[in-house]
């Protein structure tokens, strides 16, 4: 070896010693190897941030804003009404939620498969009070495996296509590697949705629902022309328990009728009494289309062109509000502010929500134009609770989100454009109709990924132009020498998973492929069983997050660490060699 491999090796070793260690955290280890590396000359200093510009880190920045696009348009709020229940034991959501990942990224990109359905989990994470950590895995893996069936559903499927013609003149079709992806698919998806997910530790202080918001009292109005209007109150019920919104009374001219009032039949206008969190009271608002307050009230709040949020805002002893309305104050014309719901200890409140009297030590649910929260909790004489990331949900531009996220995939899926560009005119597209304010455009980026990935790519490449990559190759070849074709294929499939945990699947596919093509000339045999090796090893990166941009896009909201991949990855490839290789034999004989 060179001393530049050697130095590479090393550095490679002690990044990994020290991400499972998990003492400090990710991104600090891997900028650190990186500046180490060019410190020592193995890692070129005109090279050294050219992976913060590699089209894997831009995927994960721009996958992370288009899924908060997603998110705030209503979209995600849509798929989960329809297709997710919260009341579903865990194992059962794993179940449902791999099965509709794995089809969806056999048709396309993986990586966007999973921007779509991310913020579902996420949201039913919430609603049925666990952390989100516990599917999230699952469904990346579900999407890594769902993306092996057909030829443009994972990358390196389309590079052992292109690597086939190359070699003997006709690249592999679109479902060429359904029999052996398929076979490997269903039994991961298995292995994950009945053992896998009861592998991952169970973190406190993983991103979930670890603070308990407050239950507020609150109204929404059916504004003119509501679908739901003609209905009975009775028939909302159902919305609202999925929401987890409970429906407490209903306001008519004014007038605050008691009781449930249930076949009551609604009239524009009418205003439903809720209690609910803040986060399911905006669902419900989304799912119903309802409105916050009047028409005319709620027409002049949006006129203020950068769009609304929500703000808590807790009644100190001096506040101007104490033994006041809202409405007595002026709060709507004085502040363009809509009080939505008040928080008082759990008592009900028997009046109109904008005209009851305040209290010191009320919380206050407040809809205000953006980036006034806090002048409008300062003239209140009020203070601001914790930041908790409340939004109002676009639900009038959900057709749009998702028209526009269903296009760029389309548009990547058959090659008219590339997916970071794909994803790029998406962002742009949804900052200008406003369904990410431009505010919060870099907000939603986990930057601490984007580190970690970005630190380690020219790492990965400095290890290829080395030589590091061929070494490994020519100990494969030697290592495999007069062993039967089954148990070559085996050690190929081991050494490209180990490959692709470490770098991208893309550089392991181009390294891994022509290596198997090597063997099966030396053995005199079909090259066609080690291609379909390499493709599915180099898909299945399980052990690391850096191994496949799904694994990296959930590293921030799942609140994992580095070493807890392999805990459910090990098994799971174990698993995939197992059936894959008898498939490999059957479905594409030596």
């Amino acid at each position: 070896m060179t001393t530049d491999q050697i130095i590479l090796f090393a550095l490679f070793g002690a990044v990994f010693g020290l991400l499972l260690w998990g003492k400090f955290r990710y991104d600090i280890v891997a900028f650190s190897a990186l500046m180490l590396g060019v410190v020592l000359g193995v890692v070129p200093s005109d090279d050294a941030f050219s992976g913060f510009g590699h089209p894997a880190t831009l995927v994960v920045a721009l996958v992370l804003v288009v899924s908060a696009g997603l998110v705030r348009s209503g979209a995600v709020f849509l798929i989960t009404r329809t297709l997710v229940d919260a009341s579903r034991s865990l194992g059962a959501h794993i179940t449902l939620m791999g099965a509709i990942g794995g089809v969806l990224s056999a048709f396309m990109n993986n990586v966007a498969a999973l921007a779509l359905l991310m913020p579902v989990d996420i949201q039913t994470a919430r609603k049925a009070g666990r952390s989100p950590g516990l599917s999230l895995m699952p469904l990346s893996f579900a999407t890594i495996l769902g993306g092996m069936v057909t030829l443009i559903g994972t990358p390196p499927n389309i590079i052992i296509a292109t690597i086939r013609e190359d070699a003997l003149g006709e690249p592999f079709r679109m479902f060429d590697f359904a029999p052996v992806g398929g076979v490997a698919a269903i039994a991961g998806l298995a292995f994950v949705a009945l053992v896998g997910w009861r592998l991952i530790p169970a973190r406190a202080d993983a991103d979930g629902p670890t603070e308990a918001l407050s239950e507020y009292i609150a109204e929404l109005t059916l504004p003119e022309g509501s679908k739901q209007s003609g209905k009975r109150l009775g028939e909302l019920e159902e919305d609202a328990e999925k929401a987890d919104v409970a429906i407490i009374g209903l306001i008519r001219d004014g007038k605050r009728r008691y009781g449930r009032a249930r076949n009551t039949v609604l009239q524009d206008g009418d205003a439903l009494v809720l209690e609910a969190t803040p986060d399911a009271l905006d669902e419900f608002r989304a799912a119903l289309s309802l409105s916050v307050a009047d028409a005319k009230r709620e027409e002049k709040l949006k006129a203020a062109g950068e769009g609304v949020e929500i703000i808590e805002v807790v009644v100190g002893d001096q506040s101007r509000l104490i033994g006041r309305t809202a409405q007595s104050v002026g709060l709507s014309w004085r502040q363009s502010t809509v009080l939505m719901g008040i928080s008082r200890g759990g008592k009900r409140i028997t009046k109109q929500v904008r005209k009851t009297q305040i209290r010191a030590g009320d919380i206050l649910l407040l809809l205000v134009p953006r980036d006034t929260g806090q002048d409008v909790t300062q003239w209140l004489g009020g203070l601001p609770l914790a930041e908790r990331g409340l939004a109002v949900t676009a639900d009038d531009k959900v057709w749009l989100a998702i028209g526009l996220f269903a296009g760029a995939v389309a548009a990547a899926s058959v090659g008219l454009l590339y997916l970071p560009i794909a994803l790029g005119l998406v962002v742009v597209a949804y900052v200008l109709s406003k369904i990410v304010p431009l505010s919060e455009l870099y907000t939603h980026i986990e930057w601490p990924v984007v580190v970690l990935l970005g630190s380690m790519i020219p790492l990965g490449a400095a290890l290829e132009t080395s030589g590091g990559t061929e070494l490994i190759a020519g100990w494969l070849v030697t290592l495999t020498e007069g062993l039967p074709a089954w148990a070559v294929l085996t050690v190929l499939m081991v050494v490209t998973m180990s490959l692709s945990d470490v770098l991208n699947n893309t550089a392991t596919t181009i390294v891994a492929a022509p290596v198997g093509i090597q063997m099966a000339q030396t053995l005199g045999v079909s090259p066609d069983p080690f291609l379909m090796a390499v493709a599915v090893a180099a898909s299945s990166a399980f052990l690391t997050p850096i191994g496949h941009k799904n694994n990296t896009l959930i590293l921030g909201p799942g609140g994992y660490q580095f070493g807890d991949y392999w805990r459910i990855g090990l098994p799971l490839e174990v698993i995939v060699i197992a059936v894959s290789i008898p498939a490999i034999l059957v479905f594409w004989p030596l």
